[in-house]
């Protein structure tokens, strides 16, 4: 795979609770492969148990790159996460080895494929304003301002993702220009383009009733494992607050306000349960928009076999023997 012609990836991609590390640690077991994490939260360090990332022992069985690469309370972008993922996919190939992009951050995997428009980092006092009037004012006020600055964004957004509304407004704000205008922009250089890479989509993903009773058994487990603990320390620590990227992640922000008395048990358990399936209903949609993606049921127990064959059938094993 040294040679450009045979440059390939993986991309295995699906909702969250879907069982995608899973499946990558026993493709690990059974290919030379290297794991790249496309994984928003699981870049920040001491953010461990709510973001369902592999454990210390897998972890140093089969590496992720650009997993605890940041802390909480560092900024983190797409161009960042473009140019991680090139360093380790041109690592992999140098060793002769497949590299596995893992994860559910779709925005990430359309940007390897498509390219990304240059948008200019927002200041941290812009994000303050606008989560804090989240807060007080709601998503719904806060989108309808949205569909009055920039209704091309608008149209795309759904006003129950606040990630995707406030980093909208964020880029208004800062820029004075409509984040749609930086999307028409965008390069065109996308993995394929720019590395001579063909990128194989496979999607991994249960029956919808099995993924609901995983969403709600995964939050049972993230708590009996310490996740209010870990948002504590986070808490602890002073220096982070609910408008930091790492806070707004699923799950961390409802803890958060849970500790800061804003919400009580009940209803911090329908909220990370709503947000979560929320968060899943959204990777679908983008998951959708990938035509090529060949899905298996992650909950057979022959799905990585099966995969193994479609990549066999597509000549991608042979390129590692």
């Amino acid at each position: 795979m040294n040679d450009t012609k045979g440059r390939v990836a993986v991309a295995l991609m699906g909702p969250t609770a879907a069982g995608k590390t899973a499946v990558a640690i026993e493709l690990a077991q059974r290919l030379p492969i290297d794991i790249i994490s496309v994984d928003s939260a699981m870049i920040y360090r001491g953010m461990d148990i709510g973001t369902a990332k592999p454990s210390r022992s897998l972890l140093s069985r089969y590496p992720h790159a650009l997993v605890d690469i940041r802390d909480p309370a560092e900024s983190y972008s797409v161009a960042d996460f473009i140019d991680g993922a090139k360093a380790a996919l041109a690592s992999s190939w140098a060793r002769a080895r497949l590299p596995l992009l893992v994860g559910g951050t779709m925005l990430y995997f359309k940007a390897l494929r498509d390219g990304i428009a240059d948008i200019p980092a927002t200041p941290a006092e812009v994000r303050k304003t606008l989560a804090e009037r989240a807060r007080i004012e709601g998503l719904q006020t806060l989108h309808r301002e949205l569909e009055r600055v920039d209704p091309v964004a608008a149209r795309g957004i759904h006003a129950n993702n606040p990630q995707r509304l406030l980093r909208a407004l964020e880029v208004y704000v800062a820029s004075g220009r409509p984040i749609s205008d930086w999307w028409a922009q965008q390069s065109d250089q996308g993995l394929a383009r720019s590395l001579d890479c063909k990128l194989i989509e496979v999607e991994v993903r249960p029956q919808r009733e099995v993924l609901r009773s995983r969403i709600e058994g995964r939050f049972d487990d993230m708590i009996a494992q310490g996740f209010i603990e870990e948002v504590a320390t986070l808490r602890e620590r002073g220096d982070l607050d609910a408008s930091l990227p790492s806070i707004r992640c699923v799950g961390y922000r409802q803890v958060w306000d849970f500790l800061g008395g804003a919400i009580d048990e009940e209803e911090l358990k329908l909220r990370v349960l709503r947000a979560t399936r929320g968060l899943a209903k959204r990777q679908s949609t983008w998951l959708a928009r990938f035509s090529n993606r060949r899905s298996f049921d992650s909950a057979q127990p022959q799905v990585v076999s099966e995969i193994l064959q479609y990549l066999d059938s597509l000549a991608i094993l042979a390129r590692q023997s």
